[in-house]
């Protein structure tokens, strides 16, 4: 039975629960419909700052309790990060990156981008994104930095969320419902927490992957804007796993201008 089978279906918590469901694995939001999570689409950082403490356990326990090699705990870190939210965003990825590198007009690339075979632009975005997050976390492994597993991945979502208001929505479908449900307003409010939150956990270099994530989503909504004039779900799935990516490379690159 669903935790929320005793709880209004319109209330705060129940679209909490959705969000929660929706972002992870974990089935506590399962009966929510979309549109009560979409109400709190908002505070996803917040959310994803708790997914970033539980691989954060997770790198504690490979390097300190079992001393695994750096980039062995990186992988599993990684792995964990993917697996924990179901795998939500890789294919966004790998879609986009089809749509934009054929060649032909907006409506062509929007139809590869919904293609559901992926081709060697979708693979080979996806190898560059993960080799470099991967490497990233082992970096911060080995630099004593393992916070940067808690910023980057709610920066992840701040990028999602700067791609959000910064694209039009494509006409229907959950990723239209995403954009739409985000506005200045809950957009301001949303990167403040984040902000505060990499402050505490990470100091300055925190802020830096939060800038990261910003970055990110601006560099994703750009190029969709020019390849298909709109963003779908696709687009914000690949914003969410390269604003992880440009989070840990901006983290890294304050880290090693420090040195």
């Amino acid at each position: 039975m669903s935790i929320i089978s005793n709880i209004k279906e319109n209330s705060i918590f129940a679209s909490i629960l959705g969000l929660i469901s929706f972002s992870t694995i974990l089935p506590v939001g399962n009966a929510v419909r979309l549109e009560t999570t979409a109400r709190m689409f908002w505070l996803w950082p917040v959310v994803h700052f708790f997914v970033g403490i539980l691989a954060y356990i997770v790198a504690i326990i490979c390097s300190d309790l079992f001393n695994l090699p750096a980039l062995l705990v990186g992988a599993i870190v990684y792995g964990f990060i993917l697996i924990f939210t179901g795998l939500h965003h890789l294919d966004g990825l790998m879609d986009m990156a089809d749509g934009v590198m054929v060649h032909g007009d907006f409506n062509r690339k929007m139809n590869v981008m919904k293609d559901p075979i992926t081709g060697v632009a979708g693979i080979a975005s996806f190898f560059i994104v993960a080799i470099i997050t991967l490497l990233g976390i082992t970096y911060s492994v080995n630099n004593n930095f393992l916070v940067a597993i808690i910023i980057c991945e709610m920066a992840s979502k701040v990028s999602l969320l700067t791609t959000c208001i910064s694209s039009n929505p494509y006409s229907h479908g959950t990723g239209a419902l995403t954009i739409r449900s985000i506005n200045i307003i809950n957009y301001s409010v949303s990167l403040i927490i984040a902000l505060i939150l990499a402050f505490i956990v990470g100091g300055f270099n925190g802020l830096i992957g939060i800038f990261g994530g910003v970055l990110g989503g601006a560099i994703i909504s750009i190029i969709a804007r020019r390849s298909f004039r709109v963003a779908n779900g696709d687009v914000l799935g690949a914003s969410n796993e390269f604003g992880r990516m440009t989070s840990l490379l901006l983290m890294i690159i304050s880290i090693c201008v420090m040195l």
